[in-house]
């Protein structure tokens, strides 16, 4: 995989932190859990923050970094976070000092062999790296039917080949630790259609479509799915499933 950052994000971080899900409470009680410290932790391409404040109310100091100088201007900033630019590979964060890592939703950008030389190196000998990924979110039967011709048929070309990752949950990937077992894991979220769209909006393969093409794919979607949302203003319940994973070294 190309070690050179590809930033698919910054055009609209923004929008990126406002309109993306946030995870759930239990994920982050379930990683404290199962972490034997909670001195430090490092959430890797934090992108929007959602991951880096679940884990503020369970670690001293967090450190999170982002390649994408636009994504770390935009997260909120509290006490106890240490925002940085900085890749994957090259986090500059000391040797051995670390309990856990997260990767939220970014593990499919990374070189990485390079990133688990970075693991090695920072990770405590009894700390832990968490992966998750999720793909697509569900509301009801026809609007769910909307939403896969979108990403699909209409935006298919358009997704960066990493994508095909997150498409398989991360079960393909290849990670030289010893894996635990989790628990099953769900976002969920209540929205009426402009949030909807606004989440769509994120989309990297939308933005490259309306480069290449001039048009936003959107627009058509907004006035199909108006037809079967009923008052835009109503909300719907969302959910997404959550592929989480998590490993501990070979020490």
């Amino acid at each position: 995989m190309n070690q050179t950052f590809k930033d698919h994000f910054s055009d609209k971080s923004d929008d990126y932190s406002k309109f993306r899900p946030q995870y759930p409470i239990a994920l982050f009680n379930y990683l404290s859990s199962v972490t034997a410290h909670h001195e430090s932790a490092w959430d890797c391409a934090t992108g929007s923050g959602q991951a880096t404040l679940g884990l503020s109310h369970h670690f001293t100091n967090i450190i999170a970094t982002d390649a994408s100088e636009s994504q770390i201007e935009n997260v909120i900033k509290q006490s106890g976070i240490e925002y940085r630019v900085a890749t994957a590979e090259k986090s500059r964060i000391k040797s051995n000092t670390v309990d856990l890592i997260t990767v939220a939703q970014a593990f499919h950008w990374f070189n990485h062999g390079a990133f688990f030389k970075e693991v090695d190196r920072v990770l405590k000998p009894d700390g832990l790296l968490s992966i998750w990924t999720y793909n697509l979110l569900s509301i009801q039967d026809g609007i769910d039917k909307i939403i896969n011709h979108l990403y699909e048929s209409v935006l298919g070309d358009y997704w960066p080949k990493e994508r095909e990752m997150v498409e398989n949950g991360y079960q393909d990937i290849h990670v030289p630790m010893e894996e635990i077992t989790t628990p099953k894991f769900q976002m969920s979220s209540e929205w009426n259609l402009d949030q909807l769209m606004g989440y769509l909006g994120t989309w990297s393969a939308v933005r490259k479509y309306q480069k290449i093409t001039g048009v936003n794919p959107l627009e058509k979607t907004y006035e199909v799915l108006l037809t079967l949302w009923g008052d835009p203003e109503n909300t719907k319940a969302v959910s997404w499933p959550l592929n989480v994973r998590l490993w501990k070294p070979h020490r």
